[in-house]
């Protein structure tokens, strides 16, 4: 009896011993040690070894197993060019995922992932386009990256020269991806616009400020980039001669379909195809539902008949109508270029700040108020050199351009320039003794400008 309860406590002794040993907090205490001190310093090579021990045994003991792994990892291939960890990368992030979910977001982690495959041809074309798309869907708050989103499309469209995507596929894509660009390049202007308006005040930022400021200048002009490199991935494919004939081909069947009746109308009109169509699409969405967008594509037709007061009848009936706010950029617009070319510039600035309020990263609407501004040198001041002096309100009008929208920025840029050469020089200020004075507009334009000071 004396022998079988040694026997039985030795089996148990073992037995806790074995799952102690299993867990061994002080071993993979230990072992993270060893691992991440020469991580800390980069010297990758004495590291790894540790790193495996720690998946092995370890995997869910310390988050920075997989900081540092990831680390290690984009050495070995940037670095050393050794692609063959480029699974073991991967696997680091799928490992992070599994074991630390509280502390990894999940979108993140499958758009690396998917990137990373991309970036090394990885899979097929459809299976890389396929791991965007479930990252896009399921995550959209987490696919912000402008080159994920591009690498996104551009499959997409690779997809459809090889005959595994319609069309009307791409379009639908373009129209989504377009649409989330927009909210982060909005997001950011709107960000950045208060601190350009306290610097025109001349108040100085300070260093957080300007950091932010940099951040979200640099942040935008890679989201016009991309914009730009998506509209040139889908290139002659949007063409009006092949818009049309699609759209012509599929009305008969889809003339009862609202939402493609609305796709259609505002894709020809991007692309100002004239085509008998485009009214025939406007008609017939104002007969299926009155509405905002049908009342602006009923005032786009008339513009284009030189109906110019019927036009502006509709457009103010469309933004009475619309109640989504993101929406109304396109209708003020037109309503804004509508009094612009009859020569109502306060009017026409009243609908470009309208539109700047719903899409701030709207750069096109502080271009055209720069234009206006520098039209009305003229009739703005009582002397020549204040007729002059108001080129730098158009001047910094067109640079504010520029700085919230990529897309126009050389244009903008362009025009900032041309508007400072006919403001008045050095020599100008001097002669006048107008330096360091304020010079208040009293014409539509409004406002005041420093004279610089020599």
């Amino acid at each position: 009896m004396k022998t079988k309860f040694v026997l039985l406590f030795t089996i148990l002794l073992l037995s806790f011993s074995g799952k102690s040993f299993a867990q061994a907090p002080d071993d993979c205490q230990i072992s993270l040690s060893y691992f991440t001190e020469p991580a800390r310093i980069k010297n990758y090579e004495a590291a790894l070894p540790y790193y495996e021990k720690l998946i092995k045994e370890c995997p869910n003991y310390n988050l920075a197993i997989y900081q540092y792994g990831v680390k290690m990892f984009e050495y070995f291939i940037e670095e050393k060019g050794d692609k063959s960890k480029i699974n073991d990368l991967i696997q680091a992030w799928e490992l992070r995922l599994q074991n630390f979910p509280e502390q990894t977001k999940e979108g993140d982690v499958l758009l690396t992932i998917a990137q990373i495959k991309f970036d090394n041809n990885i899979g097929s074309k459809a299976e890389q386009f396929n791991a965007f798309d479930v990252v896009f869907k399921k995550h959209p708050e987490d696919f912000t990256s402008g080159k994920s989103l591009y690498t996104y499309f551009s499959l997409a469209v690779d997809l459809h020269n090889s005959g595994e995507k319609s069309l009307q596929d791409i379009f639908d894509l373009y129209d989504v991806v377009i649409s989330k660009i927009d909210t982060e390049k909005n997001s950011l202007a709107s960000k950045l616009t208060p601190l350009m308006d306290k610097e025109e005040a001349g108040t100085a930022l300070t260093d957080k400020e300007k950091r932010a400021k940099d951040v979200y200048d640099n942040n935008l002009s890679v989201y016009g980039t991309v914009q730009e490199s998506v509209n040139g991935k889908l290139g002659q494919l949007a063409d009006c001669d092949n818009l049309i004939p699609l759209y012509e081909k599929d009305y008969e069947a889809k003339k009862n379909d609202i939402d493609w009746i609305k796709s259609a109308s505002y894709r020809l009109d991007a692309k100002d195809c004239d085509s008998p169509l485009s009214n025939k699409l406007a008609v017939r969405l104002h007969e299926l539902e009155p509405s905002s967008t049908s009342a602006y594509l009923l005032g786009k037709q008339a513009e284009a008949e030189g109906k110019s007061s019927k036009a502006l009848e509709y457009f103010n009936q469309a933004a009475e109508l619309e109640n989504d706010s993101s929406k109304k950029y396109r209708i003020y617009y037109s309503i804004a270029e509508n009094y612009r070319k009859k020569g109502s510039f306060g009017t026409a600035r009243t609908y470009y700040n309208k539109m700047l309020e719903v899409k701030p990263s709207a750069g096109i609407a502080y271009l055209k108020i720069a234009q206006m501004i520098g039209d009305s040198s003229n009739s703005c001041g009582n002397t020549v050199f204040e007729k002059r002096a108001v080129n730098w309100l158009a001047a910094d009008m067109a640079a504010k351009a520029a700085r919230v929208d990529a897309s126009i920025a050389s244009s903008a840029n362009a025009a900032a320039s041309a508007y400072r050469q006919r403001a008045p020089q050095a020599s100008d200020i001097f002669s006048e003794g107008m330096a360091g004075k304020t010079i208040t507009f009293n014409c539509w334009v409004g406002g005041s400008v420093r004279v610089p000071n020599l």
